[in-house]
């Protein structure tokens, strides 16, 4: 559910803000420019290539690495010159950590939820209820079993309560499904839309998984070449790419299968043929995973400036 006001009066003001972001290793520009915003309630997916940068542009919203040049504000805040009461607003689940063995779930949770009592609000309760997290998460039968002992996906729960136990006002996720069944995939995109829809919880999550990007995001936010090239639902940049859709109908009990790159036109055409005859007719755009793999196809052919120019059309 996309809360920046565009339904009507004045936009609300987004939680994060990057303009002309830009990080440089030694001779190599790996942020070129970056832009974009998120509002409260949010859920953005940063999708890109290995070695885009979308580590790089975390870490730099989270505080943990300074930027070269560029504008960026997370919660009012200079994410570099952050303090702690500031960072009490954050919650990080990273693609992996070294944690505590010896440690029972429910301990280091309860322990870990301390630090976030000084910074406890009128507005905002922290920390968040240890048994209620652990429900949550579904690690109720492991709460007093030690952390050594769960298996990888219990331990990509405890992840992901960890990164919650404050009631971060924005959470970061890397990677967050890692090692999840089917099932916990399922209860943690739940999660997701609570957070999202109940606590008003921005989350930008970075993932290779593009259905569960498709299935989880209110925008998508595609980084290449230095730079965010995609900005938009998966469904607005599926409908708006030149790529063609897929058409299928039934006919006098014969089914039929078209690709078009004007499907509105070809179906208009199809009724005034037909009619009444049609039936079970569908019109299937392309999927989240198809638009980015052709992005990819088009900077791997050496086309980045192409493909930028179309997806920079699709945002406008």
């Amino acid at each position: 559910m996309i809360k920046d006001g565009s339904g009507g009066g004045a936009a609300e003001q987004p939680v994060l803000a990057v303009t002309d972001l830009r990080m440089r290793y030694g001779t190599k520009d790996v942020l070129n420019g970056v832009n974009f915003t998120a509002h409260r309630g949010e859920v953005i997916a940063l999708l890109g290539p290995n070695g885009a940068g979308k580590t790089t542009t975390i870490e730099i919203l989270e505080g943990f690495r300074m930027r070269s040049a560029g504008d960026v504000d997370v919660l009012g805040v200079d994410p570099a010159h952050g303090g702690e009461a500031w960072r009490a607003n954050l919650g990080v689940v990273l693609q992996s950590w070294r944690d505590h063995g010896k440690w029972k779930v429910r301990e280091l949770l309860h322990h870990l939820g301390m630090y976030y009592r000084p910074y406890s609000t009128d507005a905002i309760q922290r920390p968040r209820n240890t048994d209620e997290l652990i429900h949550t998460v579904g690690l109720s039968e492991q709460a007093d079993k030690k952390i050594a002992t769960l298996s990888g996906g219990q331990r990509r729960r405890l992840d992901v309560a960890i990164g919650i136990v404050g009631r971060p006002r924005i959470l970061f996720l890397d990677e967050p499904t890692v090692g999840f069944d089917p099932h916990a995939r399922r209860e943690f995109h739940d999660l997701v839309h609570r957070l999202a829809d109940l606590d008003d919880t921005t989350i930008l999550l970075t993932t290779h998984d593009l259905d569960e990007a498709e299935k989880l995001a209110d925008r998508i936010l595609i980084l290449a070449g230095g730079r965010i090239i995609a900005d938009g639902s998966a469904d607005a940049l599926a409908r708006r790419m030149s790529t063609e859709a897929e058409v299928t109908w039934t006919l006098d009990g014969e089914r039929f299968v078209h690709s078009t790159l004007a499907a509105t036109e070809y179906v208009r055409n199809l009724f005034a043929e037909h009619g009444d005859r049609l039936e079970d007719l569908e019109v299937r755009r392309a999927t989240l995973e198809e638009t980015y793999m052709e992005m990819v196809r088009r900077f791997e052919m050496g086309e980045g400036a192409s493909a930028a120019r179309v997806f920079e059309e699709v945002t406008r």
